[in-house]
């Protein structure tokens, strides 16, 4: 029993040790960090980004840096300290500087954010190069935490560290500038990515966690790839059996092909419930429906098959076989004779083609260095370092698309980063027509002039923004001066035209802020007869007229209201008779010309019977006709 045990610990470990091949490198992914000030310290260093919380990829965030007097490890909660790192209305986030030791990166970062900081930074105990802080190994403690931190972290070298330590002893503000724009390469249009994922339903909290990723991300990884914006591969890792034990009962469980690849076994005990190799065939059943499906110009089919598997296969309801794994293949429309010609044989003594791929791409190329963190994402060939979440994933993916060619997906809520919801980003805005120039993108946020109902407004952004062109007088009338009273409405707006804002007739002011109503009476403007009786209104007047006279506006005048009577009487009788006079020599004009007409036919014909026109052929002569 003792021996199989060790056997177990020692296969294990080389399981760990042995990825793919052992010459290759682990490539820790970085952030630009610059110090602004004080003078003394500024410049730009590097900083490795956390695994866990959600980098700011594709965007910056700028920040001042505090070191706590206690706890400054950051291993407690600083709330037992009577310590707490808000950010101050108009000044800039906080970064939180704690020294590494005594407990997991993880541990430090969520405490620091429970304290109200925006961001961390660990300075190294040790001067060594750059390491990935990862998260630890799940534990019922720890999977609490992981899961909720949301703010960036990145370890700084210790010589970095205890600069900026020394600045911030010295009373001098140390403001920071974090950089993930060039995290993640952006060559182009098109996005290639990559997830090192694994069919294993059993390995913990961390398994747990890819398996909601892969089911939230689904419908957003399908929208890209059916679209054309990204080439998204899967990939499994696998390791190889030490030659001294690949006939040892544990190889021969945690392996197939003799050795070549194998999975740890899911419940670490080889004497009961499935194996190692298990995981291996269904992870190769994975690979395989992915070719088949992208075969068929349907590589997105493999995030279906994934989730279906997930929900209809689990190993805690012993349906993690090949039986549950066909039915599947045959719901979504596969052919699962092509995947099984793909799988083919775990057990003969040779390579599998599809598996020797896979672990020769294990091993790092270029930038990307080795995998060896499971799951790991990669983006544009960089590894991606974060929370496994559909918002943070869909922001580095996107972030890796070059500039203005992101699809719509990228500009949806999940990746905003919400920067306007604080003061409204710093961006012009008109609060009594509910419009802001600030949108938030995955690269931050933007101040842009907003476009409203067809209506574009024109300005920085900033300070200004204002409608232009026709239309304009429709939203919140155009910036312009208004008023209802009495049932009208008042309005300084100008559709047309250079002039904007212009008070309306019977109004003086700015035509923005005020008209104010003039007193045509008063002054004198109107109604100044002297038979006239002037009253103002509201932005006009009304004029009376004494006695048996009406006011004639346009002359500011009366006259007489029987005058104007028998005037508009006499008007009406000479139309009447010059309609009739011209109706009357219209008739005699036609009669004459009809009659005209007729007498002229008349002659041409009498005459054409004894002097023939030379223009015309003779007239027949019926008369003599008669005769003969």
């Amino acid at each position: 029993m003792e021996l199989r045990r060790l056997l177990h610990v020692v296969l294990s470990f080389w399981l760990l040790l042995c990825i793919g091949c052992s010459d290759g490198r682990f490539v820790v992914e970085k952030n630009s960090l610059t110090v602004t000030s004080p003078e003394k310290i500024k410049g730009t260093y590097d900083s490795a980004i956390g695994n866990f919380g959600i980098p700011q990829y594709g965007g910056s965030m700028a920040g001042t840096v505090v070191y706590p007097k206690d706890n400054q490890k950051g291993c407690k909660a600083f709330d037992e300290f009577s310590i707490s790192f808000p950010s101050k209305p108009g000044s800039l986030p906080t970064f939180v500087l704690v020294d590494r030791g005594d407990c997991f990166f993880a541990l430090k970062v969520w405490n620091v954010q429970k304290a109200g900081a925006s961001a961390v930074l660990v300075a190294d105990d040790i001067e060594e190069a750059l390491i990935t802080m990862d998260t630890p190994e799940e534990d019922s403690s720890s999977s609490k935490y992981i899961e909720n931190i949301t703010i960036p972290s990145a370890l700084i070298q210790k010589s970095f560290g205890e600069a900026l330590k020394k600045a911030i002893s010295g009373a001098d503000m140390v403001n920071v500038n974090l950089d993930w724009r060039e995290s993640v390469p952006h060559p182009d249009d098109r996005v290639e990515y990559e997830l090192w994922t694994n069919s294993n339903d059993e390995c913990g909290v961390k398994c747990d966690m890819l398996m909601e990723f892969v089911k939230d991300f689904k419908g957003a990884a399908q929208i890209l790839e059916k679209g054309g914006y990204t080439q998204f591969t899967p990939h499994y890792i696998t390791w190889y059996c030490p030659q001294a034990f690949t006939i040892s009962k544990q190889c021969k469980s945690q392996c197939i092909n003799h050795g070549r690849y194998c999975a740890p076994d899911p419940e670490q005990d080889f004497s009961s419930g499935y194996e190692g190799k298990d995981v291996v065939i269904e992870n190769l059943r994975q690979l395989c429906v992915f070719k088949v499906a992208n075969e068929s110009n349907k590589s997105w089919l493999w995030w279906d098959y994934v989730t279906d598997f997930q929900i209809r296969c689990p190993m805690k309801e012993k349906k993690y076989n090949k039986e549950c794994a066909d039915a599947v293949i045959k719901s979504l429309g596969l052919d699962s004779k092509k995947v099984e010609k793909c799988m083919g044989d775990p057990n003969v003594d040779a390579d599998n083609p599809v598996l020797k791929e896979e672990q020769d791409a294990q091993v790092g190329k270029g930038s990307r260095g080795d995998v060896t963190i499971l799951p790991t994402l990669v983006v544009n060939n960089r590894q991606y370092r974060g929370k496994l979440a559909k918002g943070a994933v869909l922001k580095a993916i996107c972030s890796g698309f070059e500039e203005t060619t992101e699809p719509a997906v990228c500009l949806s809520g999940d990746v905003e980063t919400n920067e306007c919801l604080d003061n409204n980003g710093g961006c012009w805005q008109d609060k009594a027509a509910n419009l802001t120039a600030c949108k938030d993108t995955f690269r931050g946020r933007v101040c842009e002039c907003p476009l409203v109902d067809g209506l574009q407004f024109k300005g920085d952004g900033y300070s200004h923004c204002e409608a232009s062109g026709p239309g304009r007088c429709n939203i919140n009338n155009g910036g312009c001066w208004h008023k209802s009273q009495d049932g009208h409405t008042y309005s300084a707006c100008v559709d047309t035209g250079d002039v904007k804002c212009q008070c309306p007739p019977g109004f003086r002011g700015d035509g923005i802020n005020n008209c104010e109503d003039i007193d045509e009476c008063k002054e004198k403007k109107a109604c100044q007869c002297p038979e006239c009786s002037c009253k103002d209104t509201w932005g006009s007047y009304e004029c009376t007229c004494s006695g048996d006279l009406l006011y004639i506006r346009d002359h500011d005048t009366c006259i007489s209201k029987s005058g104007t009577e028998v005037k508009s009487a006499w008007a009406a009788v000479w139309v009447i008779l010059i309609g009739l006079a011209m109706a009357s020599g219209g008739a005699y004009l036609v009669y004459k010309y009809r009659l005209r007409s007729y007498m002229d036919s008349e002659i041409r014909a009498i005459m054409a019977q004894y002097m023939p026109l030379d223009s015309q052929s003779e007239v027949p002569n019926h008369v003599s006709e008669d005769r003969a």
